[in-house]
């Protein structure tokens, strides 16, 4: 999109511009179905007329639980049009999570796209909501109106793009205020440093329903103008085989995707996969190690690339540059407007290469969390630095390296172990497919470690030997009490470890 599209105040005025500029140019890829700009505009259009007759309007949240699918897409630019705030909900979660986020927001209307989540069919018949099939979007079900729910004022709701509720790994779900600002500058900003446009193809499997999926795979593809290849849930034969026959140019996910990719490939045979048209991998929404970057690398012949984002600042804050990949596992450099400190408890600067909180400042933080003000007051100060609760440091470089989240540090013996280091030992070992480590108070007031391990296929679980492995690579404060081995390391709807799951099955334990 041309610099002087700076002139947007929506998100929906992106595809506005290639429905104009280029309308016959593809934006989605889904299934056998292709559409092309001019094509989505007009859905959008036509999904706007049927959300002004439920009484739609600024400051009205629609609760839309899906998975990713065109409906959805359609949905979230008509909803900005109207300056209402789509609260995109991951057809995945159950029925307790997506009645806690409905009973926060109270949204003035329900939509559930049935057609293509059976997830979502099935929370739309809790609501006993009905099949309709509005222009433009097709088959959708809607649960009634409820003619009691309060407009935001027309300020506020003009500011906010869309209401993301947090993925909740340690309790309640918090609704992030995103704005179009921020979302805007964050589209440019990363459509600039992957060198994005028209031709790129962008495989598309993050929920929308997350940071990632909405502001790095729609709105920055949208951005340059590129195309998206559709994917509800992943699927590892799908993106193999999309992979294998040149339909993506820009592959982004979660570490977990990336490892299911290679353990596929490896079951397959297959020790390399340089596809001609896939130009550019990028890892974020979790910790990478090294092992994983190392194979990944390998595999595709060509850098993986890192960042560092959250919610409440729409998107990545550090990115690994492509013209000068990474071989450690940093987050890469702040991007262009952010900000950033490293500050002790008392919100004093550390030392350069110390460990410290991180807090953030620019045009991509949120505008508070939704009628949560004590919560907003603890995580955005007056001056508008914004409290991430994650621990990093900086290299010589400036490089960001991430250490863990504050309240996952553990406490041993006086010394503070985080997670992801224990974490990334463990993944190293060959029968070792995915770990999560967590804290465990003990009686004494100590903490011990206990390890979550998931194994790669055909592997035996030896405890005894994974202890001896790991006692030759950690410091005896960093070693687990206890390594307990699971089919399948939970993770969240947006592929995140699942450390608050963790910590209930570690009480179970005991």
């Amino acid at each position: 999109m041309p610099q002087d599209r700076e002139i947007a105040q929506r998100i929906s005025d992106i595809p506005r511009h290639w429905a104009t500029c280029t309308p016959d140019n593809v934006a989605v890829y889904e299934g056998e179905r292709t559409v092309r700009f001019a094509q989505l505009w007009h859905g959008v259009a036509l999904a706007q007329r049927y959300l002004e007759a439920q009484g739609v309007g600024a400051g009205d949240r629609v609760l839309i639980i899906s998975e990713n699918c065109l409906a959805l897409i359609t949905l979230v630019f008509a909803l900005s049009e109207l300056g209402a705030w789509p609260v995109v909900t991951n057809a995945r979660l159950t029925a307790r999570e997506i009645e806690e986020i409905r009973a926060h927001c109270r949204p003035r209307l329900m939509l559930f796209t049935h057609a293509a989540s059976p997830d979502a069919l099935r929370h739309g018949l809790r609501y006993r909501a009905r099949e309709i099939a509005p222009p433009g979007l097709g088959p959708l079900m809607a649960a009634d109106v409820d003619e009691g729910s309060e407009r935001e004022p027309a300020e506020l709701a003009r500011d906010v793009a869309a209401l993301i509720y947090t993925s909740g790994t340690t309790g309640q779900p918090k609704g992030v205020m995103v704005t179009h600002r921020g979302l805007l500058h964050y589209a440019r900003v990363t459509a600039e440093s992957r060198k994005m446009g028209p031709e790129d193809c962008a495989y598309a499997v993050m929920p929308m329903s997350h940071i990632f999926g909405l502001a790095t795979l729609l709105l920055a593809t949208f951005q340059a103008g590129g195309s998206l290849y559709l994917a509800a849930r992943f699927n590892v034969n799908d993106a193999c085989a999309a992979l294998q026959h040149d339909a993506i140019s820009i592959l982004q996910g979660v570490p977990a995707m990336f490892s299911r990719i290679l353990a596929h490939l490896n079951k397959q045979g297959v020790a390399t996969l340089h596809s001609q048209r896939l130009r550019y991998l990028y890892t974020g929404g979790g910790p990478l190690e090294p092992t994983l970057k190392r194979n990944v690398e390998a595999t595709f012949g060509q850098p993986l690339h890192h960042g560092y984002g959250m919610t409440e600042y729409a998107g990545s804050l550090f990115i690994t540059r492509m013209d000068r990949p990474r071989s450690d596992c940093s987050a890469g450099e702040i991007v262009e407007g952010a900000e950033l400190r490293v500050v002790g408890p008392n919100g004093e600067p550390v030392p350069q290469g110390t460990p410290g909180e991180l807090w953030v400042r620019g045009p991509g933080v949120m505008r508070g969390y939704y009628r949560a003000p004590a919560q907003t007051a603890e995580a955005l100060r007056p001056d508008g630095w914004l409290n991430t609760g994650d621990i990093g440091r900086l290299g010589p470089d400036g490089a960001l390296f991430i250490v863990g989240r504050t309240r996952d540090l553990i406490i041993r013996s006086g010394f503070s172990v985080y997670p992801i280091e224990v974490e990334s030992v463990i993944n190293s070992h060959p029968s070792v497919r995915l770990s999560a480590v967590v804290g465990n108070p003990t009686e004494d007031g100590n903490e011990e470690i206990i390890a979550f391990v998931e194994l790669r296929e055909g592997e035996t679980f030896d405890a005894a030997e994974l202890h001896a492995y790991l006692a030759e690579r950690l410091s005896p404060y960093k070693r687990p009490a206890r390594i307990v081995r699971v089919s399948a390391i939970p993770t969240t709807a947006s592929g995140k470890l699942h450390k608050h799951q963790l910590r209930g099955m570690v009480a179970e334990l005991s």
